[in-house]
């Protein structure tokens, strides 16, 4: 579900609370955290409309994933500003974070905007960015490990792996298809035959690589 933070409303949460058949998983574009970029970028919300906003989710969606997106060297962005975003990603800890670095399009209002911010300035602060977002991946997903959580995981490919094997991947309902991690499935020996693609299986939680995590077929 892709949503700005001000269209999350109480009556959408009630919504996604009473109905099961809706995943608990949002994705809110915030681009920056502080509020002086955010007013050049014209955006509607503040810096503490997002932290209400991703409190009360946690609050009233227990389990909720949220992705986000955000932008590094948008024209005027001082250092203390990213800082200031850098510290969000920290502390926040979303689920997952898209990052992009700010480009000059031909007939955009923002590249008139004076101060632009070096190439070289824009590349180091994307780099410092997301190797933020990886430490927060890392310790969600060995928490997950240590949790031996389960998930309803839905098959997506089946393929020829190495020494005969086959390799199954899929996703639960906290990984988005071509922008978020799978899970790798290494055991269905529980299962006693190969898995179904479309299927849903209950996985456990055994291990991870980066952004994927990998587990065992239960059920």
């Amino acid at each position: 579900m892709y949503l700005y933070p001000d269209e999350i409303t109480k009556d959408l949460i009630d919504i996604i609370k009473s109905d099961n058949r809706i995943c608990k998983y949002l994705d809110m574009p915030i681009q920056h955290i502080n509020n002086s970029v955010l007013k050049r970028m014209r955006r509607n919300t503040t810096s503490e409309d997002m932290f209400r906003t991703i409190a009360t989710l946690r609050e009233e969606l227990p389990g909720v994933h949220i992705r986000t997106s955000l932008m590094v060297g948008f024209p005027g962005e001082t250092e203390e500003q990213f800082e200031e975003l850098l510290e969000f990603v920290k502390k926040a800890e979303l689920d997952s974070v898209g990052a992009f670095i700010y480009s000059n399009e031909a007939l955009a209002w923002s590249s008139r905007l004076d101060s632009q911010i070096p190439e070289n300035v824009k590349a180091e602060r994307y780099s410092r960015l997301m190797v933020a977002q990886s430490h927060v991946v890392f310790q969600s997903n060995r928490d997950k490990v240590k949790k031996k959580q389960m998930y309803d995981v839905v098959i997506d490919r089946i393929s020829p792996g190495n020494r005969n094997r086959v390799a199954v991947t899929g996703r639960y309902f906290g990984q988005c298809p071509e922008v978020d991690g799978q899970v790798i499935i290494n055991d269905i020996r529980r299962l006693g035959k190969l898995p179904l693609v479309g299927q849903r299986y209950q996985v456990q939680m055994t291990d991870f690589d980066k952004y994927d995590l990998i587990g065992r077929i239960i059920a």
